[in-house]
């Protein structure tokens, strides 16, 4: 069995930095250094050593002060530190400064949540859409760094041409690469298009969870459906989107689609990569937004959330109506006492997935949120005219119902895209 990986969590923290309720500035670190010590925990790196750095600036050299950087030094060695993991944004220039100085391998916040990725996607959109992201990354990290990387090499028409440098040659395999993946995941995307489109054939409305990871997202689908869908108290034990059917008391049938979670500063790279995935967020009918309830920063989680959601509206994977379809479900209420015992917020749901309480008052909710959106509708139909009949007892709800002696009048409730499906084939 191999020996773990010893590691060491740098967090910078720039001294104006305050919590999002405007409270202690350490607490907040502190939290954000626990969730650091997490991610790498999740993929079993022994975290050996912490340090929080309080910076008045970012160095272009090394993100840190001289003095941060060599006292570091010292510390990493003296714990055998393997990898430092500074929870930040480095450029590759600062990454390389860092490598020296410190003797050991540096990866920042980007890095490490697109290797617990790798290592997590389990199906070939998943492992497809995390490659995209990795190699959009590691093209900006080929610097000269290594000696291989400073090499001339001749080369055919078809490697580069004569004097093309090592770094050119890996920077545009990489390039040819991402091209290739990119028209690989427009595929997937296409399919994801006709799945859809299948789906509103059906149609069923769609449900998608969403939320900060850990939350308790797969937990929750899990309760509702009677899945059994990975669920684990691990940051990011759910890759790739799962989809089940699910029945609501008033009788009607949705689907429920568990998503990846969200983090503080996701790297753009995933959200670009990451796109097939999001526009099941984008085409559902509700959107449930879980939150972990329990967690003392669920407020800042929440905000990241809603940054994320806001950003896919700029860049027109998600539209601006986002709010109107949201549902925000507090999660983990067991934790805290029970739902009784949860903040007051409106328009939200306490639940305890583990336990099952307030799982009946979030099926209402949503068979609520359904019904506002329907459309009511009159229709006049021949008694003899059975399977369109039958059509709208399937697909809507029949408020009323009169038998004349040649027709029968109903009054319906239905979805709009129902309505239009019905209405098209008259």
């Amino acid at each position: 069995m191999p020996t773990p990986t010893r590691a060491a969590i740098i967090l910078p923290w720039e001294r104006t930095r305050t919590d999002l309720s405007g409270g202690d500035p350490t607490r907040a670190a502190d939290a954000r250094l626990a969730e650091a010590i997490g991610l790498a925990a999740s993929i079993g790196l022994v975290v050996v050593h912490t340090a929080i750095l309080h910076i008045r600036g970012r160095r272009p050299s090394t993100l840190l002060g001289e003095g941060q950087t060599t006292a570091q030094a010292a510390e990493l060695a003296d714990n055998q530190v393997e990898v430092a993991i500074v929870d930040s944004a480095l450029s590759p220039v600062q990454q390389r400064n860092l490598e020296r100085a410190w003797g050991c391998k540096v990866i920042d916040r980007t890095g490490l949540i697109l290797d617990i990725f790798g290592e997590r996607a389990a199906t070939k959109e998943g492992a497809l859409q995390v490659e995209l992201a990795h190699l959009d990354y590691q093209r900006s990290r080929l610097v000269r760094s290594w000696t291989h990387l400073e090499r001339q090499r001749g080369g055919f028409g078809f490697l580069g041409g004569p004097g093309e440098t090592q770094i050119e040659a890996d920077r545009r395999l990489i390039g040819d690469r991402i091209v290739r993946l990119k028209k690989e995941l427009e595929q997937v995307r296409r399919t994801r298009g006709l799945h859809r489109s299948a789906r509103k054939r059906v149609p069923f409305p769609v449900v998608a969870l969403v939320g900060y990871t850990n939350a308790g997202k797969s937990t929750l689908f899990n309760a509702l459906t009677g899945s059994e869908v990975t669920a684990r108290d691990q940051l990011f034990a759910t890759l790739d989107p799962t989809m089940r059917g699910m029945r609501l008391d008033s009788g009607r049938k949705v689907i429920l689609s568990d998503t990846v979670g969200f983090i503080s500063q996701l790297p753009h790279e995933l959200v670009e990569a990451f796109r097939a995935t999001l526009e099941e967020v984008a085409e559902a009918d509700i959107i449930l937004h879980i939150r972990d309830a329990a967690h003392p920063e669920s407020a800042a989680q929440r905000a990241d959330v809603v940054k994320v959601l806001d950003d896919l509206v700029v860049d027109g994977t998600l539209t601006d109506d986002w709010p109107s379809r949201t549902i925000e479900v507090l999660n983990k209420a067991d934790l805290l006492g029970g739902v009784d015992q949860l903040p007051e917020r409106a328009g939200a749901v306490g639940v305890s997935a583990i336990t099952g309480e307030g799982l009946p008052a979030l099926m209402a909710a949503i068979d609520a949120r359904i019904g506002a959106g329907m459309d009511t509708a009159d229709y006049s139909l021949s008694p003899s005219d059975g399977a369109r009949m039958a059509w709208l007892y399937q697909h809507g709800e029949v408020v009323s119902r009169e038998d004349r002696d040649d027709t029968v009048h109903l009054t319906v409730r239905l979805l709009p895209a129902d309505r239009a499906r019905f209405e098209r084939q008259e």
